[in-house]
């Protein structure tokens, strides 16, 4: 008999007791728990921080029983019980900062009743948390180890309003610096959450507060590798192309092996075997778009996007860098890293795999066009086109795009009016396809707008808004001298689109073999 699948158990004991499927990551927290004192994980959601997270506290708590047969079992001093205070900010939403301190009030009470403790709640949240940690470490004898999960989540929620999200970051700013005065009666304090805001806007006086979320020791801490998906769940995934599967739902990379997102993963079995965008359908990325549409983004530039070290560590909310929030929400992935030769490391990121690809394009589709249900006669036109080098169905899908684009779509928003507007269009359609795409794509005689890579075929595509000529430029730069030693047949097309008409003007291309 097959162990029944956790499909939304967070709970470590449940999964054990249950006799759930689980993946043993107890090495690892073992290396964790004995190498700081304060840690930080940043991951995107869903990617299993809660169950890691709760592991910590059956482990700290001394329930033995629980991690028989597992990694750390002959391992941990079991005989040592510590207090655990665990805080987690999900449930809630956080419209205003009353609900917030409700919020922060509920958790301290939870904790309170788990560890028969009494506290006085006339006192602020941060009084009341302060007195917590000190009566647990007075009636146990022992430090006490405090575990938040989702930390920034407050924040994130309302990320959009600039003005209330001030006023939640002050908050649980006062909140994470009873850690700091509380050090004395402290064993163990581990952070998660999807961002990384930074040290001084959120953890003032925690500067011993350790950032794991890019150490190759714990890249594999959340999520399931390639050899997970080969042994322990190669009974669940009979019949199934793995190649096909590891390309539609693989490709996070944390600098250690590329990983599936458990979420994904869980569902598909579950919903025997249907590529469908699991993820990405259990939360709509509003904010992003939003962001996005404030900072005139080129879309194409997501298919190309190097950032230095210092913009994955952290950012603050009235300076947010729109790569580095993608990244860190699971929209974007490392692709490489290399270190820069006057120091420090930079890192090129991409979409992750096929699911988000789709699904991440699919909404700014939606957001760019106001096209809904009809995008997907338009994608399937598309992908016929490329595949069969058909260039004639290349151009008709395209200016038909362009022609049903509501024309309020044009006035009512400021990126409409920027010239990138096209390109994007452009850009969005072709990546939510899961092709291989790459924006401002580098040559030693400048960047192509886009190029589309196929097992087959490479096409090499300049936009020009008027009437410059945008084939004559690829030829002229011999911007398809980069591709020539791959041995495929490589169309050059150059796409004039008219301001005035809101189409394409002028559609022109060749073939090279």
């Amino acid at each position: 008999m097959l162990k029944k699948l956790p499909l939304g158990i967070q709970t470590f004991s449940e999964i054990i007791k249950e006799n759930y499927l689980y993946i043993d990551k107890t090495d690892i927290a073992y290396t964790l728990i004995n190498n700081y004192k304060y840690s930080f994980l940043s991951r995107p959601r869903r990617f299993g921080k809660s169950l890691f997270l709760d592991t910590l506290r059956n482990i700290f708590e001394g329930k033995k029983e629980l991690f028989e047969g597992l990694y750390i079992y002959d391992k941990w001093n079991w005989d040592k019980k510590y207090p655990v205070i665990k805080i987690s900010w999900a449930g809630s939403s956080f419209a205003d900062l009353e609900l917030l301190k409700e919020k922060a009030k509920e958790v301290l009470k939870e904790n309170q009743k788990r560890l028969k403790i009494e506290c006085d709640m006339s006192l602020s949240p941060f009084g009341c948390f302060n007195e917590l940690i000190q009566k647990a470490y007075e009636k146990y004898q022992m430090p006490v180890v405090v575990l938040v999960d989702e930390y920034d989540k407050p924040i994130l929620n309302i990320i959009e309003n600039l003005d209330q999200a001030k006023k939640h970051r002050e908050f649980i700013k006062g909140f994470y610096e009873v850690l700091k005065d509380n050090d004395e009666y402290l064993k163990f304090v581990f952070l998660t959450g999807v961002s990384k805001f930074s040290k001084a806007s959120i953890f003032s006086g925690l500067n011993n507060l350790t950032d794991i979320s890019l150490n190759p020791k714990y890249g594999n801490i959340c999520g399931y590798t390639q050899e997970n998906i080969e042994n322990e769940f190669k009974e669940y995934l009979e019949g199934v192309d793995l190649e096909k599967f590891r390309n539609f739902y693989n490709g996070y990379n944390f600098l250690k092996d590329p990983v599936y997102n458990p979420f994904d993963t869980l569902q598909f079995i579950e919903n025997e075997f249907m590529y469908k965008n699991y993820w990405f359908e259990s939360g709509t990325p509003t904010f992003l778009i939003k962001l996005i549409e404030q900072n005139n983004y080129f879309l194409p530039k997501l298919s190309n996007v190097v950032v230095g070290e210092e913009l994955l560590s952290s950012f603050d909310i009235e300076s947010i860098n729109f790569e580095v929030l993608l990244y860190q929400s699971g929209y974007l992935t490392i692709e490489s890293m290399k270190e820069k030769r006057r120091g420090g490391f930079e890192y090129k990121l991409k979409l992750p795999n096929i699911e988000v690809k789709q699904s991440f394009n699919d909404i700014l589709i939606d957001f760019l066009t106001n096209q809904n249900t009809e995008k997907y006669k338009f994608q399937d036109d598309l992908y016929d086109s490329i595949v069969d080098g058909d260039l004639k169905l290349f151009e008709k899908s395209l200016k038909s795009i362009f022609a049903s684009i509501p024309y309020n779509n044009y006035t009512n928003n400021k990126i409409y009016k920027a010239e990138g507007f096209y390109a994007s269009v452009v850009y969005v359609y072709l990546q939510s396809l899961g092709l291989e795409i790459i924006g401002e794509d580098v040559t030693n005689k400048g960047r192509i707008d886009l190029t589309i890579k196929l097992n087959d075929k490479i096409y090499i595509i300049e936009f020009k808004v008027g009437n410059e000529d945008g084939l004559k430029q690829i030829k002229e730069k011999k911007y398809h001298e980069k591709y020539l030693n791959e041995n495929k047949d490589i169309y050059l097309i150059g796409i004039n689109f008219d301001e005035q008409e809101k189409n394409i003007s002028n559609f022109e291309w060749e073939k090279l073999c």
